[in-house]
């Protein structure tokens, strides 16, 4: 039917032609961006072509994903159809924030944006009763409080001090899967990750950590734990939630090989995903990957009495990150790996600039 029958048609039902041509009128990009479709939610399956909204932006599923909530980087599976007007609604969501500081214990809507006390913005990607926003159920914001910024007050942001080409360099054969873009979409996570001290101790813990990874891996190239009569091992049935995705279910995986029913799930809960009943999400999404080995970074102490990034930060050595990591190698218990770790760390902090430090072995 031509516009001018269609005109025709409403006129004589008392619709003016001047609304109906109006309407018929391509949107104007402004009035094209006043709208943002249903916000996302991090659980949720999307599959190619679902629409969601998050972070005041619009964006669109290239393929199936979950738990990647949308960004430019990580796996690229999300893309950016701009800026849209979020109204603030939902509990905090938009660019502005209803919540200048973080409580404890207050409760958050999905896509809150609150300012932590480490002066970083921080946004929900899951209802969730106050929980820290540098542990749990959160990703670092590029948005404020006052609204629309495109990076945190103070000028900071999610650079790493490892370029992609240096991590290029340090990996020449790694695995595909292990990406820079899943590395740093992972540190939003944990932005005190290399982010912390001078210029010289932030190279020092990225080098560490990544020298680290590497021997863990065979320099990025395993995902799965070699050794696939020990995947059986992993299952600690007095755990009360037992071993749901099945005995061999736990095995290694990712960049400081996550094992053990019980790490899956402390992982998970830190990370805002159920990796007890989906540990594979480790070996086939790579910021999750990522984040499992900061995850252990941050905040695993193993024998040392110490996190691995506590350890470089407050400068007690790389030897101290690999009790932290495997304190089997150490005392003598196999010196040869200790120096593969060691030799790693000497090449890459040799790439980085910087010196390697003190107390090396351990």
């Amino acid at each position: 039917m031509s516009k001018k029958r269609i005109l025709t048609l409403v006129a004589a039902v008392g619709v003016t032609v001047a609304a109906v041509a109006a309407a018929l009128l391509p949107m104007t990009a402004s009035e094209a961006a006043a709208a943002c479709t249903a916000p996302y939610n991090n659980s949720s399956v999307y599959t190619g072509g679902m629409q969601v909204s998050y972070g005041s932006h619009n964006w669109t599923a290239k393929w199936w994903t979950q738990y990647e909530a949308p960004s430019t980087g990580g796996s690229g599976v999300w893309a950016d159809n701009g800026g849209c007007d979020g109204g603030g609604g939902g509990g905090g969501g938009g660019t502005t924030c209803n919540y200048p500081n973080w409580v404890a214990g207050q409760y958050y809507n999905v896509g809150a944006i609150v300012r932590y006390t480490n002066g970083l913005y921080y946004q929900a990607t899951h209802e969730n009763p106050g929980y820290d926003p540098t542990i749990s159920t959160w990703f670092w914001s590029p948005y404020s409080c006052s609204g629309g910024g495109t990076t945190p007050p103070g000028g900071g942001g999610s650079g790493f001090v490892v370029s992609e080409a240096q991590f290029n360099q340090m990996f020449p054969g790694r695995n595909s899967f292990y990406t820079y873009a899943g590395l740093t979409d992972a540190m939003k996570k944990y932005p005190a990750f290399a982010t912390t001290g001078s210029d010289t101790i932030k190279r020092q813990e990225a080098a560490a950590f990544l020298a680290n990874v590497g021997h863990e891996t065979g320099g990025l190239v395993y995902i799965n734990e070699i050794n696939t009569a020990n995947w059986p091992h992993y299952c600690d049935y007095s755990q009360p939630y037992g071993c749901p995705a099945g005995q061999s279910a736990y095995h290694g995986r990712g960049p400081i090989q996550l094992s053990w029913n019980f790490n899956y799930k402390a992982a998970g809960d830190a990370l805002g995903v159920d990796l007890l009943n989906n540990p594979d999400l480790v070996a086939t999404n790579s910021s999750i990957s990522w984040q499992t080995g900061l995850w252990y970074w941050m905040t695993g102490t193993g024998n040392a009495g110490t996190t691995s990034h506590n350890a470089m930060v407050n400068s007690q050595g790389f030897g101290v990150t690999i009790r932290a990591i495997n304190s089997i190698e150490c005392n003598g218990g196999n010196p040869g790996q200790v120096q593969s770790r060691v030799n790693l760390y000497n090449q890459f902090v040799g790439l980085l600039g910087v010196p390697a430090g003190g107390n090396l072995t351990c």
